[in-house]
């Protein structure tokens, strides 16, 4: 094994700092939706402030130090005699430097700070991967997979077949022909799969700070979701009185001025479900976010009938987060506590604020299922 440069172990100790660094800082980042436009396709550059260095600094118990001219304790060094127009400040900058993280790198930094347990996923659907199994032996091949005992063998054999081997002193030196090498094949394997269905209040009282919020909760639980398994499949779902899918950008910039019929999204979730996605072989998550209005007693019964009938049998969490907004009443959520009162798979948050985010996806997520 090739011996790891010092430079590397400096590099590496350097990272370590700078990812203690997120963790300590970590509720601070969730809440800013402003690191979701630092998002590449795999990295997530991340403003990091004050970074202290080791500096060297001269041992008071030695007596031998490299001095230079007359001076103090307290004397400022290098001191430009030059006049300046300008006014300089006392105080110290703000040092910020550029962390890029992977996806996967924030993800788990997120479930080791909130404590977030590993999902188990259930089913099996029909995407596969291709993971190598080492199963054939071949002639060539690099050093590293050289196949020591076969390579021994063949060696062996020639020198026994050519009376050139001597019990005695049995030293056996291979030819490069007779060197042999393991060889691999790709093996596709089912791989767990996830859907996540995002359904958003976009009426005239959801405004955008309010989808800011949803915006940013959701950033950080499809990293989670995305880091857990290999492949999750996001759909977005807009309502007023009626409900539409929607890309990812008009899911986050529309803007509608109608009222609330909240179980026009539940009822286009469900068709979504039945047609793309088996229960069996899916592990879904479903999304709500909403003000709390809704359009009568009418329409909540019927959101009730649907959760329990149609959504909660088939989704393995189904959560509903309430943003608070000047002109919603608040009052799904306090609807959804008194009917749902020991359901395992609905789990229930209030947002009143982006600093409510961080304990918001700790709810959603924290029962790993």
């Amino acid at each position: 094994m090739m011996m790891m440069k010092r430079i590397d172990l400096d590099v590496n100790r350097f990272k370590k700092m700078l990812r203690g660094k997120i963790r300590k800082d970590l509720k601070k980042y969730v809440t800013q939706h402003e690191l979701i436009g630092r998002r590449g396709r795999e990295l997530v550059s991340i403003p990091v402030s004050q970074i202290h260095i080791p500096q060297f600094r001269l041992d008071p118990q030695k007596a031998n130090r490299v001095d230079q001219g007359d001076g103090e304790d307290g004397s400022p060094i290098a001191i430009s005699s030059a006049d300046g127009n300008g006014h300089a400040g006392n105080a110290p900058g703000e040092h910020i430097i550029e962390v890029e993280l992977t996806l996967d790198e924030l993800a788990k930094i997120l479930g080791e700070e909130l404590e977030l347990p590993n999902i188990q996923p259930k089913g099996k659907n029909t995407i596969q991967t291709a993971r190598n199994r080492y199963t054939g032996i071949r002639n060539t091949g690099p050093e590293s997979l050289r196949h020591f005992k076969r390579t021994y063998k063949a060696a062996l054999k020639r020198q026994i077949i050519s009376r050139m081997y001597d019990s005695k002193t049995p030293i056996v030196i291979p030819y490069r022909e007779e060197r042999r090498y393991r060889s691999w094949e790709e093996k596709p394997l089912p791989e767990s799969n996830a859907v996540v269905i995002y359904m958003m209040d976009v009426s005239g009282s959801m405004g955008d700070e309010q989808k800011e919020i949803v915006r940013t909760e959701a950033f950080w639980i499809d990293s989670w979701l995305k880091y857990q398994y290999k492949s999750v499949e996001v759909r977005y779902i807009v309502h007023d009185a009626v409900a539409h899918e929607v890309d990812s950008h008009t899911f986050f910039h529309t803007m509608e001025i109608g009222g609330t019929i909240i179980s026009s999204a539940y009822r286009l979730c469900y068709q979504i479900l039945k047609k793309d996605y088996d229960p069996d072989e899916w592990n879904i998550y479903l999304f709500h976010f909403s003000d709390g209005d809704n359009w009568g007693e009418i329409d909540t019964r019927e959101c009730f009938d649907l959760l329990e009938d149609v959504l909660l049998p088939r989704a393995n969490l189904f959560c509903y987060g309430q943003v608070e907004s000047p002109y919603g009443s608040g009052q799904f959520l306090h609807d959804l506590r008194e009917h749902f009162t020991d359901q395992d798979t609905l789990v229930l948050s209030e947002i009143p604020d982006k600093e409510a985010i961080y304990d918001s996806i700790k709810l959603f997520l924290g029962k790993g299922k």
